[in-house]
C-alpha cells in the first residue's frame, strides 16, 4: 500500500475538462496553462500559498464558506449560511429574519451566537506516512480503525499546542492519503448586515435548486479579536480583526463566457463509489430520507404558527429539511432519467476488465471489488432502522441527554483516548450548543417529533427493534399513539433539561450523578448507553475493514484513470478546494435553453406580494423607475441578479467567493440547478451548473435598497 501511496502523492491531474474537478491547492500549478488560457491573470503557482492572496481571504464558515472583503474584518457569505445566527437574534417582537438588519456602527452589531466561529486555513501538510505508515498493517476491523484514530488525534494534539489553532487530519481518496490541516480559529463573530427575507430568500423553497433564480443570498458578519490582535472570546474590549488579505469587490461584473473560479470548502461528493452503493443510495436511502424529511416539515408546521416564537425557533431546521428533501427528489428523478446505474456499472466493468489485463494488476486488485461489495451490503443491511434512529437527532431531549451522559463517561479517560467529539478541544462547542438550545427548541414541537419517530420505529419488524427503546417508551407489539403521547407528556413535564441553567449544570457531573437521576430523559440515556456502545463497536469494526479495502479500490481507480488520460481529483471532504470554468447557460431539456443571467425586471415579474415572492415595495418601485445606478449592465440591459457557470461545486461551497481572472469578487456561489444535483455522484458537463448571486446586485441592494453606505465605504469596490 505504501508503495502506491508515494506515487499518489505526486499525482497530477490528467485530461481535466475546464469545468470538472474540485482541486487541492497543491495541484493548481499543473493546471496553470489551462487556467491561463481560460482567463486567469495571476500566477497559478502563487495560489498554492495559503498565507497569500487570494487563498488567505477565504474562510471556513462552519459548513459553508465566506471571505474577507475589508481590512476591518468584514466578511460576506450566503444569507442561508448565516440563517442560524439571524434566526438566533430574531424574536416574535423583533423578527430580523423577516425584516433584515443593518448595523450602522460597530456598536450596533449583534453579539456573537454561542459557538459561532470561523477558521482560516494556514497550512496543509501531507501526513500519510505518520498515519497509515505508523499503524501495524496486521491489525483489522475496530483495532485498525482505532489505531488510525489514535494517530490522527496525536497529530492534532501536537498541532493544537499552538494557541488559537484548530487542526484536523483529513483523508483523501477514501484513506489513500492523509493531510494535516491547520486553521486559525476566530471566536468572536458578529452579525453586521442581512437583507430582508424577501431579498435573501426570495423564491423560497419553490425556487430552491431552480433556474431562473432571483435571490439576494448574501449576509455580512464581522470578525473580532482581542486588543492584542489575537483571537479571543467575546469581550466589549475586542476590536475588528485585520485580515492578512481581503478581496476587492467588482462593480464591473461579468459577461457570458468569462472565466470564473471559486475557492471554498465543498462538503461531500461520491464520484468514486461502486455500482452497489449507487443503487443502495438512490433506490433505498434517498427515497426513505426524503419521506422522513417531508413528514418532519409537516409536523413542525402543524405545531407552530407562522411568525410565532416556536416557528422562528425552527425556521433554520425547516430550511435544512426542505433543502435536502428537494435535493433527494432531484437525485431520485435524475437517477431514473439519466441511466446512472447502468453508466456506473459500465465504468466498473471497464475497471474490472483492466484489472484482469496485463501485468500484476490482477494480483494487486483482483478481489477488491468483491470485498467492497460485501462490506457495503453489510453497511446498509438495516437501512430503514438506521435512518429512523438517525433522524432522532432532530429530537433535542433524547439527543442532549445522551450527549451529556456520553461526555460524562468520556471524561473518565485520558484525553487522547476519548471518542472524537468529546475531547477537551470539543467541550466549548458542546457547551455552546447547550447555551443556544433555547433559541432553537420548543417543548411541544420537540415532543411531537419524538412521538412521530417512535411510531415510525415501532412499525419496524420485531427483529429490527431495540429492547431498550421498547422498554423506556412502553412500546409493545401494538402501539397506542395516544398512550405514547401521554407517556411523553409526562416525560416532558418532569424533565429539567428544558431549562438552560439545569442543562449546563449536567455538563460537569460524573456518571454516578446520571445513574442516580430520576430525570426521565437522563434515565433513558443511561439505559440506552450499553446499546449505543455495542452498536458503535460494530460500526467501528466495519469501518476498520472499509478503511483497508477502500484505499486499494481507489488505487485501482486512480491507476486505471491515469492509463485512460482521465482527471484524477479527490472527492470533496470539506477541505479547501478550487474549481474553475466559465459563465454560461445550458439546455435543461430538449427545446429549452437557459441564458446565464437573470435581471431585476425578471425579479419584478415574479412578484406576487405573497411569500416567497413578496419583493419589498421599495425594490419594486426602484425597478419600475429604472433606478439601477452604476450597477446596470448594458449588455444585459439591467442589473444582473443571478448568473450561471459550469463550475464543479457542491454543498459547503455555499457562500464561496466567485472570482474573476484577477481574483476580484464578482459574486457568491449559493446553489446549483435541479439537473446538476446528481453531480455529487457523476459529473455531467452538459447539465452541471452552479448558481451565483451577482456582485452588482449585492452592491445595488446595499446602496439603493438598504442604505448600507457604511459597509460600502470600508470595502474596496473596483470598476
Amino acid at each position: 500500500m505504501k508503495k502506491w501511496m508515494s506515487t499518489l502523492a505526486l499525482l497530477l491531474p490528467l485530461g481535466a475538462s475546464a469545468n470538472e474537478g474540485m482541486w487541492q491547492p497543491h495541484q493548481l500549478p499543473a493546471l496553470a496553462d489551462e487556467l491561463k488560457a481560460l482567463g486567469l491573470e495571476m500566477d497559478a503557482n502563487s495560489m498554492t500559498d495559503l498565507t497569500a492572496f487570494p487563498m488567505n481571504a477565504v474562510i471556513n464558515f462552519g459548513g459553508c464558506t465566506a471571505s474577507f472583503v475589508s481590512p476591518k474584518g468584514l466578511l460576506v457569505t450566503n444569507h442561508h449560511c448565516g440563517y442560524g445566527a439571524i434566526q438566533y437574534h430574531s424574536t416574535e417582537e423583533d423578527n430580523i429574519l423577516e425584516t433584515g438588519f443593518l448595523a450602522k456602527t460597530l456598536a450596533d452589531e449583534k453579539l456573537p451566537v454561542p459557538g459561532y466561529k470561523i477558521w482560516i486555513t494556514e497550512s496543509i501538510t501531507p501526513v500519510t506516512d505518520q498515519v497509515v505508515g505508523a499503524v501495524d498493517p496486521a491489525l483489522t476491523g475496530a483495532a485498525y480503525a482505532e489505531a488510525i484514530d489514535g494517530r490522527t488525534k496525536a497529530l492534532v494534539a501536537e498541532c493544537e499546542a499552538e494557541p488559537n489553532t484548530r487542526c484536523d487530519v483529513y483523508n483523501f481518496h477514501h484513506g489513500a492519503q492523509y493531510f494535516l490541516i491547520k486553521e486559525l480559529e476566530i471566536k468572536d463573530v458578529r452579525l453586521s448586515y442581512t437583507p430582508a427575507l424577501s431579498v435573501g430568500k426570495y423564491g423560497g423553497d419553490i425556487d430552491n435548486w431552480m433556474w431562473p433564480r432571483h435571490t439576494g443570498d448574501f449576509a455580512f458578519f464581522r470578525a473580532y479579536v482581542g486588543p492584542d490582535g489575537k483571537p479571543a472570546e467575546y469581550s466589549e474590549d475586542n476590536v475588528p480583526y485585520t485580515p492578512k488579505r481581503f478581496l476587492k469587490v467588482s462593480a464591473a461584473g461579468l459577461s457570458d463566457g468569462d472565466f470564473v473560479m471559486v475557492a471554498g470548502y465543498p462538503g461531500r461528493t461520491n464520484r468514486y463509489r461502486t455500482a452497489e452503493e449507487v443503487q443502495t443510495y438512490f433506490e433505498t436511502v434517498y427515497p426513505q430520507a426524503k419521506v422522513l424529511r417531508e413528514e418532519l416539515i409537516d409536523l413542525i408546521k402543524t405545531h407552530s404558527e407562522p411568525g410565532s416564537n416556536a416557528r422562528i425557533k425552527y425556521e433554520g431546521t425547516l430550511a435544512g429539511l426542505a433543502n435536502y428533501a428537494k435535493n433527494y427528489q432531484s437525485m431520485i428523478e435524475g437517477y431514473a432519467k439519466t441511466g446512472m446505474l447502468a453508466a456506473k456499472q459500465q465504468e466498473q466493468d471497464a475497471l474490472l476488465a483492466w484489472i484482469r489485463g496485463e501485468g500484476d494488476r490482477a494480483a494487486k486488485y483482483g478481489d477488491v471489488m468483491n470485498q467492497l461489495d460485501r462490506l457495503v451490503a453489510e453497511e446498509w443491511a438495516h437501512a430503514e432502522k438506521d435512518l429512523i434512529l438517525g433522524y432522532l437527532r432532530y429530537n433535542q431531549m433524547t439527543n442532549v441527554a445522551q450527549r451529556l451522559y456520553r461526555l460524562a463517561n468520556e471524561k473518565q479517560k485520558p484525553d487522547l483516548e476519548r471518542e472524537s467529539g468529546y475531547q477537551e478541544r470539543d467541550w466549548d462547542g458542546i457547551k455552546a450548543g447547550l447555551e443556544r438550545m433555547d433559541r432553537r427548541f420548543d417543548a411541544e414541537v420537540d415532543k411531537m417529533i419524538l412521538h412521530h419517530l417512535l411510531l415510525r420505529y415501532a412499525a419496524l419488524p420485531a427483529s429490527e427493534r431495540e429492547p431498550v427503546l421498547d422498554r423506556v417508551f412502553g412500546l409493545g407489539a401494538e402501539v397506542d399513539a395516544d398512550k405514547l403521547k401521554t407517556k411523553l407528556d409526562s416525560m416532558y413535564a418532569t424533565t429539567e433539561l428544558t431549562d438552560a441553567e439545569a442543562r449546563l449544570a449536567w455538563f460537569d457531573k460524573a456518571p454516578e450523578a446520571f445513574e442516580q437521576s430520576n430525570d426521565p430523559f437522563i434515565r433513558f440515556a443511561v439505559a440506552n448507553y450499553d446499546t449505543v456502545m455495542a452498536n458503535e463497536k460494530k460500526e467501528k469494526d466495519l469501518a476498520g475493514q472499509l478503511m483497508k479495502v477502500r484505499p486499494d479500490y481507489m488505487a485501482a481507480i486512480i491507476a486505471f484513470n491515469q492509463s485512460q488520460g482521465h482527471p484524477v481529483y479527490a472527492d470533496a471532504n470539506s477541505s479547501l478546494r478550487l474549481t474553475y470554468g466559465t459563465v454560461g447557460g445550458y439546455s435543461p431539456q430538449d427545446g429549452l435553453v437557459a441564458t446565464p443571467f437573470t435581471t431585476m425586471e425578471g425579479l419584478a415579474k415574479k412578484a406576487t406580494g405573497v411569500v416567497p415572492f413578496d419583493a419589498p415595495t421599495k425594490q419594486l418601485e426602484l425597478i419600475a423607475e429604472g433606478r439601477f445606478g452604476e450597477f446596470a449592465d448594458k449588455a444585459v440591459g439591467s442589473v444582473p441578479v443571478n448568473f450561471l457557470s459550469n463550475l464543479d461545486t457542491t454543498g459547503g461551497n455555499s457562500g464561496s467567493p466567485t472570482l474573476n481572472g484577477r481574483a476580484e469578487l464578482v459574486g457568491l456561489l449559493f446553489d446549483g440547478v435541479y439537473e446538476s444535483i446528481t453531480g455529487d455522484w457523476a459529473y455531467n458537463p452538459e447539465l452541471n451548473r452552479s448558481i451565483h448571486v451577482d456582485s452588482r446586485y449585492m452592491l445595488w441592494v446595499m446602496k439603493y435598497l438598504d442604505g448600507a453606505e457604511n459597509l460600502l465605504d470600508e470595502m474596496e469596490i473596483v470598476d
